[in-house]
């Protein structure tokens, strides 16, 4: 069986006797995975990437890429390339000369050379641009010059912090689609962090997210936002409800309202303070008279803001529970709106919910 890609054990990093920066980190990225690491700033991500590219080393545990511990060999005797968010191109070289430049550093063979920047300059669709400036190129175009730039060194495992950053939002997106194609064309073990959870669930096959050191859930997209772990990843993945309930003993729970609604099945336990966690996609508003699909939960509420997004709809409702409640609906032909003041029942399947802890 072939060796994951990376593998972290136990990967621990402090800073003097205070700041641990990362905390007892185990996780394992797979061969040909795009892989991203998502957090707020300060959770760990970059110092994770920076451990892996050799840029700093664990206090303890271990890193192995492709089954190869790497201690503490430097980034240049490592299997990855990074690229960062600060392009870094030579103004004065144009695109082929930029993407040679680390091979021509390390004395290989010009026809090699010649060879290697042809083929990535084909693999991120530049290979008409070859001669021109960093300066003639749009900042997409200057994000593929540094991609092309690390891939020529054929690395194992290509790291990836934040390389989007500095885009403005439309190209950010349209490059989103255009690295995780890239990274299908190329068959390399992607690495990517961000602090942007679009980004990730865009790109990523899985997704591990990452707060005050600590990795806190990894899974493929579906899972991480259909099915958060944790209280903290359900608020910082996606526009949630949280709400705390306390489970009534018969699968069901109590709002603070009084309201009793029904839960995912399986749900067992009584006089429980917990939290639902409800998206707002997946709550609809009906009229006063209007028939509910059947088993679906059903809750008194008064509208008292709505706000027009273009493509959705997004309400602010009132339920008696001491916090509002967001729903989002799909602007879409048919559709009733409600007016503020107006009064109406929240409704939403018992298996739309998940129930978190802290």
């Amino acid at each position: 069986m072939a060796n994951p890609a990376v593998e972290l054990a136990g990967v621990t990093k402090r800073f003097g006797d205070e700041v641990v920066a990362v905390n007892e980190l185990d996780l394992t990225i797979e061969d040909g995975e795009f892989f991203s690491l998502l957090g707020p700033s300060g959770c760990g991500k970059t110092t994770t990437l920076r451990m892996i590219a050799g840029f700093e080393f664990p206090t303890e545990g271990s890193i192995r890429i492709h089954g190869k511990e790497m201690g503490l060999k430097p980034p240049n005797q490592r299997p990855v390339n990074t690229v960062f968010q600060s392009y870094a191109l030579f103004p004065h070289m144009s695109v082929a000369e930029n993407v040679a430049f680390g091979l021509n550093m390390t004395k290989v063979e010009k026809s090699e050379v010649q060879r290697r920047v042809s083929r990535v300059l084909d693999q991120v669709q530049l290979s008409k641009r070859a001669d021109a400036r960093p300066s003639q190129l749009s900042g997409g175009m200057q994000q593929r010059v540094a991609l092309a730039r690390a891939l020529v060194n054929e690395p194992e495992v290509l790291l990836l912090d934040e390389p989007l950053g500095a885009l403005d939002l439309k190209l950010r997106q349209a490059m989103q689609v255009e690295l995780k194609d890239l990274q299908g064309r190329v068959g390399i073990t992607f690495i990517y962090v961000t602090h942007d959870q679009e980004e990730a669930l865009t790109m990523s096959d899985r997704i591990g997210v990452m707060n005050e050191g600590s990795l806190l859930q990894v899974g493929r997209s579906e899972e991480i936002y259909e099915h958060p772990a944790s209280r903290f990843v359900a608020d910082f993945i996606g526009d949630i409800n949280l709400i705390d309930v306390t489970l009534n003993g018969s699968g069901g729970a109590r709002l603070s309202s009084g309201a009793e609604i029904a839960l995912p099945g399986g749900t067992t336990g009584s006089e429980t303070q917990i939290t639902l966690a409800l998206r707002p996609e997946r709550l609809a508003l009906y009229d006063l008279d209007e028939e509910i699909p059947a088993g679906y939960n059903r809750v008194r509420v008064k509208v008292s803001r709505r706000l027009y997004y273009g493509d959705v709809h997004f309400y602010d409702v009132d339920a008696g529970i001491g916090t509002e409640i967001e729903v989002k609906e799909e602007n879409r032909p048919g559709v009733e709106l409600y007016e503020v003041g107006e009064e109406a029942y929240l409704a939403w399947s018992p298996e739309a919910a998940n129930l978190v802890t802290s």
